[in-house]
């Protein structure tokens, strides 16, 4: 019931590999620019159905980190998103080094390694979901936007309606909101088409104008509000697609850091209005928190009579330095 996330991270012990799970709101690591501010608040629809982790140090690699983001749904969500937080970046680590062994041309461009090793991923863990013995994922799945930093690249990967949104600097130096993210809703062109040949249906309830779902052929059932998802097998021969949309960027010293959030803040909080709120913290520690805090406040306002979803956010700042607004 507590308003925090659960962080993976990485240390070295008696030189062996250990991984350590622990509850917090931040993490720094001595030495790295990075800092990650982490905060989650349960919604009014029963237990905390999302997932985050950040990895410092990921693979053993100074120069990477990994963070993702994972929106649990159904009433098995909150064990299918924890199952795929936990599978997901070990699974990613193999495949890149795999990859990286199996280039044939060893300038090859690093998105092109990572996009080969996200695939991999997310289709085997897809599957190892399907058949798992504990985990019933038929009706129920999850989202997942993660990110990997190398250096000075971001790569990432979403499936699903999470978001990532970038604080940077314009030409007139004013600090902006790019989104770097697509929500993978039903009724976007290439997803409702996907849907529509495997014979699903996409549609909006009466009562909720303008939330597309999508539905079974014959069944008012599941009802997602969402393209593609971990899980939900109930749907994936009616459109549903684990598949992840697969973006990068380079990063500049006019980029500051980057939110990623489940849709409980995209819902009632502009990507304007989260770098605003991030840029406007005291400390950078507690910035993750004050940006879920600021869209539960918004909940109450803007939907009211509605139950408050999940909020869950990760702000992770690329450098060391101070930004001005």
């Amino acid at each position: 019931m507590g308003n925090v996330s659960t962080i993976l991270r990485r240390r070295r012990r008696k030189a062996k590999d250990e991984f350590v799970l622990r509850s917090s709101g931040s993490l720094s690591i001595h030495g790295s620019n990075n800092l990650a501010s982490v905060f989650s608040r349960r919604g009014q629809k029963g237990p905390n159905q999302d997932r985050c982790i950040v990895w410092e140090e990921f693979g053993g690699e100074e120069d990477m980190m990994f963070c993702g983001i994972f929106d649990g749904h159904g009433p098995w969500g909150h064990f299918v998103a924890k199952k795929v937080r936990d599978s997901m970046p070990c699974a990613l680590l193999r495949n890149w080094q795999h990859a990286l062994l199996e280039a044939s041309d060893k300038k090859q461009k690093l998105h092109h390694i990572w996009n080969h090793s996200y695939l991999n991923t997310c289709a085997a863990i897809d599957q190892e979901l399907r058949h798992h013995r504990t985990v019933d994922s038929f009706y129920s799945g999850t989202t997942a936007l993660t990110i990997v930093r190398q250096g000075d690249a971001i790569f990432i990967a979403n499936v699903g309606d999470c978001r990532a949104v970038l604080g940077t600097s314009s030409q007139s130096g004013n600090l902006v909101a790019e989104q770097l993210t697509i929500d993978m809703k039903p009724n976007l062109p290439q997803e409702a088409a996907r849907i529509s040949e495997c014979n699903g249906r996409v549609y909006s309830l009466q009562d909720e104008a303008g939330v597309p779902r999508l539905w079974l052929p014959d069944e008012e059932s599941p009802g997602l509000a969402m393209s593609r998802a971990f899980g939900d097998y109930c749907a994936k021969d009616f459109g549903l697609t684990s598949v992840p949309h697969l973006t990068h960027r380079d990063i500049t010293s006019n980029d500051h850091f980057v939110v990623i959030a489940t849709d409980g803040v995209w819902d009632v909080i502009s990507n304007e209005e989260a770098v605003e709120i991030v840029a406007a913290a005291d400390e950078r520690e507690k910035c993750g928190k004050r940006l879920v805090e600021c869209a539960a406040r918004a909940w109450k306002r803007k939907r009211k009579g509605i139950a408050m979803d999940d909020i869950s956010a990760i702000v992770i700042f690329f450098h060391s330095h101070t930004f001005s607004t």
